[in-house]
């Protein structure tokens, strides 16, 4: 088996979703589901996150440490996520500016992210080792587990090329695909619409029209770089551009798993599910919603098979900027193979225990 794609653990598990830095979530949702401070439980139950450790939350170092102590110890499995991701790549967004960039004036009182605890110097490169060293798939006979989509294609890159270093996977990638923009034409008309409507695409309040070269760029950039299938998800023509992350997109998230007809089930995170559908709409990111209304406990696709852990605590930063002491976003726990849902309020959705 590739070094990118691993078995999972045999056994119970839990599925613990996109944690973003909210520590305390985390500590919460783990007393809930009976583990110790060294994420041992007495039933023998293991853990496996699903990705995105850390981002805007109060505490990404906190999270990233009990987490790669528990992988240290045999406890716990951790899929790659796009934050780690961008970590090992030195992506300079905002979010991450805990780790890349501290005394960024945000990071100071008064700032956006003043809440954020910055990485201890000195525990960099061991975070940057961890994140390294995580696969992107994980499987056994009963489960699939990705941090944003269950990708054939971009797997079998993985097995076909299992020694490679993930950034050198990711970076060799974009060459490519440059080389095939470059080739085709595309580059030049991207350059080409970027010039025209420059002042439209300088900020927020620009409103472009949607751009076809732009959009083209965005699409090869995302579908045929596999290392972005697995952890951000595949994409498609956006309806209308819409801005995120300080950049205007023309293309949008695709649901992957109207599409899944295996029999295995997938669990997935990334996606920002919402507990309560659009009550904190304006608190999430600002981009097209994947998801309809639904129950909690809902699993999607044809067959019913995929769910999606991640029920969008990385807004709650948000959420208490505006006030709210109690919190709409949620952390959750998939238990496999009970198919329960745990919340780290107590909540549980799913068959009866």
């Amino acid at each position: 088996m590739s070094l990118r794609i691993a078995a999972c653990f045999d056994g119970p598990i839990d599925i613990i979703g996109d944690i973003h830095g909210e520590y305390d979530a985390l500590l919460q949702l783990l007393s809930r589901l009976g583990y110790d401070a060294e994420g041992g439980h007495p039933d023998g139950r293991r853990l496996v996150f699903i990705g995105d450790l850390c981002d805007r939350g109060p505490d990404s170092p906190a999270v990233v440490e009990w987490v790669l102590a528990a992988v240290a110890r045999g406890r716990a499995q951790c899929l790659l996520g796009n934050h780690e991701l961008m970590l090992l790549l030195g992506d300079a967004r905002e979010s991450l500016r805990w780790f890349l960039d501290p005394t960024h004036p945000e990071m100071q009182p008064g700032g956006k992210y003043e809440h954020c605890r910055p990485v201890p110097p000195e525990r960099k490169a061991a975070f940057l080792a961890f994140f390294a060293s995580l696969p992107l798939v994980l499987e056994r006979k009963d489960l699939r587990l990705v941090h944003a989509a269950w990708s054939p294609p971009a797997i079998q890159m993985l097995r076909d090329d299992p020694q490679a270093d993930i950034v050198d996977l990711y970076r060799g990638s974009e060459v490519r695909i440059e080389a095939q923009l470059q080739a085709s034409g595309v580059i030049a008309a991207e350059a080409q619409e970027r010039a025209d409507h420059a002042a439209q695409l300088s900020g927020a309040d620009g409103n472009p029209p949607l751009l076809p070269a732009i959009a083209e760029a965005n699409l090869r950039r995302n579908l045929d770089n596999p290392l972005r299938v697995l952890t951000f998800g595949p994409d498609r023509l956006a309806q209308a551009p819409y801005y995120i992350m300080e950049r205007w997109r023309m293309a949008e998230r695709e649901r992957w798993w109207n599409a899944y007809t295996d029999d295995i089930p997938v669990v997935m995170g990334h996606y920002w599910r919402q507990l309560h559908t659009f009550r904190w709409s304006r608190l999430a990111p600002k981009m097209p919603p994947v998801f309809d209304e639904m129950q909690p406990g809902q699993w999607l696709g044809p067959k019913a098979n995929v769910f999606c852990v991640d029920f969008s605590v990385g807004a709650r930063f948000m959420e208490r900027k505006a006030g709210k002491t109690e919190f709409e976003t949620r952390l959750g726990a998939l238990r496999w193979p009970e198919r329960q849902l745990w919340l780290e309020n107590g909540e549980v959705f799913g068959p009866a225990q």
